[in-house]
């Protein structure tokens, strides 16, 4: 809140002036009964009544101007938040993100920052403004009558400690309330984003009562911390309404007594009805602010995550040639290495093939090639830079990568293009995807380069989604060049005319190629053969297939007619 110094001034201040209105009416309605009314003073009431008027005139402005800073405020604290966390979430290692789960950053920008927003904007307009009119018509109770206003001080410490003892009770429910959040926010993402699939294999109903049971969870959850909270505002109730029974019977035998007049009991009656609206709107307050205190911490949680790594400093310059040295890599919580003793090199503008059954680790290995996760032993170098020394951003800029998932974005064709090099050109544009074999269906959409991509690219097929990424990848004219199964959905022509024209480029880049497809690799420079987690062949396509066993056995179970001319 450090950039809302005068926000966080202005609306608790213009919020206590309109409490300072609002408790001068009670004296104003007693001199109004007192003299205007015990008189028949009829001049003397349409003056008093005009001055209520001027009051609450006066408190409605101020009340306004403090809604406007308090709403100022509380809005920008938000915005800034979610860039904090937005940014820290970026800076995060895909090992960090896998640990934290992509729905609980979801609810944590989103349900989490609306909580602290919304606690903002109540405690700058309450958290002042409700103890000042408590206390006050406290204050000014005594000035009328000092036996009647120990009914207020009485009261008051019993109600505060009902709102605050509440308050602590309820404070780790809501906590608890987000967590459920969480499970439901998971369970949507996960049935939205796999909709096909659970259609494809019938799961429509067992993926309802899944839903439900984390809906009815969540429920249960809120529930309860509702139904605690909800006895603050009977209870309360209850106390203030016993207050002004006694109340009215020490004002009455006052009254009879001459000790006070009838307008003085309605002005210590209207103070404690403004203490029961404000313990009302406190209590309230509480609440929100619980679930912000909840919330925040649970955001806080996202900010301190350390890094875990150090970024290195150098520049990526020669990174063209990729050395592998005893590397392994183990996913954080994983009982057992993913990949294990990794060698080998890959020399500037050579094409490597990575072969290997589904779970060998393949994406694991080129995954390691881009820093996206850290290595548990051995050591990578990029020319004769160790990878870890070297400043990600510039490293990234030299390697273009195509995941194994298709991912577009809402825009045009060229808004994604663009992501690869933000200021290409057309026809460096047009270039990518003439070597990405997508130029022709690219030239048949309405607008070409500015033809509509819907969310994911569902208005593309599989194969078109694929040339896209890949073009996009190729935009930026990387030195290492990562396809990761990218070309599941290609046909092997297309696939064919994709390597070649790759292998084709001026100044070609070390192509690693990742796939189950032996056609895709057959004609690498360097083959790796992975098997749960093991180099178990390198080589050419002709040396494997005379000293690979797990080769072999791939590329005879998808070239079944070669098996007899090789015997």
């Amino acid at each position: 809140m450090k950039g809302y110094k005068k926000e966080s001034i202005l609306a608790p201040l213009f919020k206590m002036l309109e409490a300072g209105f609002e408790l001068l009416i009670p004296l104003v309605v007693a001199a109004i009964v007192d003299t205007g009314i015990a008189n028949q003073d009829q001049p003397y009431l349409v003056k008093m009544c005009i001055l209520m008027v001027v009051l609450g005139i006066i408190g409605l402005i101020c009340a306004v101007v403090a809604q406007f800073y308090a709403a100022q405020a509380a809005v920008g604290v938000a915005a800034k938040l979610r860039h904090l966390v937005m940014e820290r979430i970026l800076g995060l290692s895909y090992t960090q993100i896998d640990a934290i789960g992509t729905s609980t950053m979801v609810t944590r920008m989103t349900s989490d920052i609306n909580q602290v927003q919304n606690g903002v904007n109540l405690a700058l307009r309450l958290l002042l403004r409700s103890p000042f009119v408590v206390f006050g018509a406290m204050i000014m109770a005594f000035t009328i009558d000092f036996h009647a206003a120990l009914v207020f001080a009485a009261v008051i410490p019993v109600l505060c400690l009902v709102v605050f003892g509440i308050m602590l009770i309820t404070m780790p429910m809501y906590r608890r309330v987000q967590e459920g959040l969480d499970k439901v926010t998971a369970a949507t993402r996960q049935n939205l984003t796999g909709v096909r699939v659970l259609r494809a294999f019938c799961k429509e109903e067992a993926e309802v009562e899944a839903y439900a049971a984390a809906t009815q969870e969540l429920t249960h959850r809120q529930l309860l911390a509702g139904r605690i909270s909800g006895f603050m505002n009977p209870v309360t109730f209850v106390l203030i309404n016993l207050a002004v029974v006694v109340l009215v019977k020490v004002g009455a035998i006052k009254v009879q007594d001459g000790i006070l007049t009838q307008g003085l009991v309605i002005a210590l009656y209207n103070y404690m009805s403004q203490i029961l609206v404000e313990l009302i709107k406190m209590a309230n307050l509480i609440i929100t602010m619980t679930k912000a205190a909840a919330c925040a911490n649970r955001i806080e949680t996202v900010l301190e995550i350390p890094a875990d790594r150090q970024n290195g400093k150098l520049p990526a310059a020669g990174c063209a040639k990729v050395e592998f040295r005893n590397v392994s890599a183990t996913y954080a919580g994983a009982s057992e290495a993913s990949l294990e003793n990794i060698s080998f090199t890959a020399l500037p503008g050579q094409t490597v093939g990575v072969i290997g059954g589904t779970g060998s680790g393949k994406t694991t290995l080129v995954n390691l090639i881009s820093g996206f996760y850290p290595t548990s032993g051995g050591q990578i170098l990029l020319g004769d830079t160790a990878l870890r020394q070297i400043n990600p951003k510039d490293l990234r800029r030299h390697i273009g990568i195509v995941p194994q998932k298709a991912e577009l974005f809402h825009g045009t064709i060229r808004e994604n293009l663009l992501w690869g090099k933000e200021n290409a050109t057309d026809e460096e544009l047009w270039q990518a995807l003439e070597l990405a074999q997508a130029a022709q269906f690219v030239r048949e959409k309405d607008g070409m380069l500015d033809g509509r991509v819907a969310q994911g690219g569902t208005n593309f097929s599989g194969g078109q989604r694929q040339r896209l990424t890949i073009a996009r990848a190729l935009v930026r004219r990387p030195s290492i060049l990562i396809l990761d199964d990218s070309a599941s959905a290609l046909d092997y022509a297309t696939d064919a005319r994709l390597r070649a024209a790759i292998s084709g480029i001026d100044n070609p880049p070390t192509t690693f190629i990742v796939s189950q497809r032996a056609a895709s690799v057959r004609y690498a420079d360097q083959i790796l053969v992975l098997d749960d987690g093991l180099l178990v062949g390198k080589g050419t396509h002709d040396e494997l297939l005379k000293t690979c066993p797990v080769y072999q056995e791939i590329y005879y179970s998808q070239f079944p007619e070669e098996v007899a001319a090789h015997a």
